[in-house]
């Protein structure tokens, strides 16, 4: 088997790359971090924003809350000031689950077209 390299992961990301990964607008980004708490990225001198994963994480849960199950904004942030952080562990461990799955499907497909050829 080939040695692959492994990704270089980032240690910030910008709110464009982070507005990219949700496939929502940067103004949806900054308007949430008005909202939430929760949601405070570091700033460079420039004054851009700059997103560790842990701020991706804690944008991962609004946007789960918001996006996918239809809270309003009102009860998201109910929600989450209510200490009910057993749904952004949920939401972190899907995330890693599904990386694994994705993972796993690659993989079976490397091995598929090994056999194959």
């Amino acid at each position: 088997m080939p040695y692959k390299e492994r990704e270089i992961e980032k240690k910030y990301h910008s709110i464009g790359e982070v507005a990219e990964m949700f496939k929502v607008a940067p103004s949806l980004i900054r308007y949430w971090e008005g909202e939430f708490d929760i949601i405070r990225p570091k700033k460079d001198k420039k004054g851009n924003r700059r997103y560790t994963k842990d701020d991706i994480q804690k944008i991962r849960y609004v946007y789960h809350l918001v996006k996918e199950k239809g809270y309003t904004l009102q009860g998201a942030q109910e929600v989450i000031t209510s200490g009910k952080n057993q749904g952004f562990d949920k939401v972190a461990a899907v995330q890693k689950l599904q990386e694994i799955k994705d993972f796993l499907i690659n993989l079976k497909n490397e091995l598929n077209a090994r056999n194959g050829s």
